[in-house]
C-alpha cells in the first residue's frame, strides 16, 4: 500500500467531507485490514485490534467536516490507529497496576514493551512523513508496497539509480531520526530472541 495520497484519496476526502457515505465506506474498505494489521502489532490481539480501528473510523466520520487533511490519508489513518493503541495499552497498563507494597513477584513488564515498541513505530511513521516527498514515496513504495527498484522506476519516471540514490538518502535520515530509539529496538531484539 502506498502511503501518499493518491487523485482517488483527495476525490474520496473531498466527498467524505460533503457527507458522503459511499466514499466513506471505499475508504473503510480500502484501508481497514491493513490498520487492523498495524493495530495488531501493538496490541497483539487481532478482536481488540479490530474493535479500536472501528473507533477510528467513527471517529473519523463523526469529526469528517471539521478534518483538513494535509498529509496523506493512510499515513493520517495510521496515526489515528497508533495513538487509539497507545491510548488503549496505557490505560490497560493503568487497570492493572497493584501497589507496590502488594506484590510479591515482579511480573516482566510486557505492556511497557509494547508502549516502547509503539512509541518506535510512531516515530518511525513520523520520521517517513517527514522525509522529503520524493524520498518518502520511493521508500514507501519499496518497503511498504515491496517494489522492486525497476518497477519504482518506471511508476516515478525516473531511472533505477535515481531510485537507489532517494532509498539511500531515506534510510540515512531515518538513520539520523531515530538514534534515541537505538536502545529501545535493541531491547526488543533481545527480548524477541531470548524468550
Amino acid at each position: 500500500m502506498h502511503i501518499g495520497n493518491d487523485e482517488s484519496d483527495i476525490f474520496l476526502l473531498s466527498q467524505i467531507s460533503q457527507g458522503k457515505e459511499e466514499a466513506f465506506d471505499f475508504i473503510f474498505r480500502k484501508y481497514y485490514k491493513v490498520l487492523v494489521i498495524q493495530a495488531v502489532k501493538f496490541v497483539h490481539d487481532q478482536d481488540t485490534a479490530q474493535s479500536l480501528v472501528q473507533n477510528c473510523f467513527v471517529k473519523y466520520w463523526e469529526k469528517r467536516h471539521e478534518l483538513h487533511i494535509n498529509e496523506s490519508l493512510s499515513s493520517y489513518l495510521f496515526f489515528m490507529v497508533r495513538n487509539q493503541c497507545i491510548d488503549y495499552l496505557r490505560d490497560k497498563q493503568h487497570k492493572n497496576l497493584v501497589p507496590l507494597t502488594q506484590q510479591t513477584d515482579f511480573p516482566e513488564n510486557e505492556t511497557e514493551d509494547e508502549i516502547d515498541a509503539s512509541d518506535l513505530s510512531s516515530h518511525l511513521w513520523h520520521a517517513i512523513t517527514n522525509l522529503p516527498e520524493r524520498c518518502r514515496i520511493a521508500f514507501e513504495y519499496s518497503r511498504i508496497d515491496g517494489l522492486t527498484y525497476s518497477q519504482i522506476a518506471v511508476k516515478m519516471g525516473i531511472t533505477q539509480k535515481a531510485v537507489e540514490a532517494l532509498i539511500s538518502r531515506g534510510l540515512k535520515l531515518l538513520r539520523v531520526n531515530l538514534v534515541d530509539f537505538l536502545g529501545i529496538l535493541i531491547g526488543i531484539i533481545l527480548s524477541i530472541l531470548f524468550i
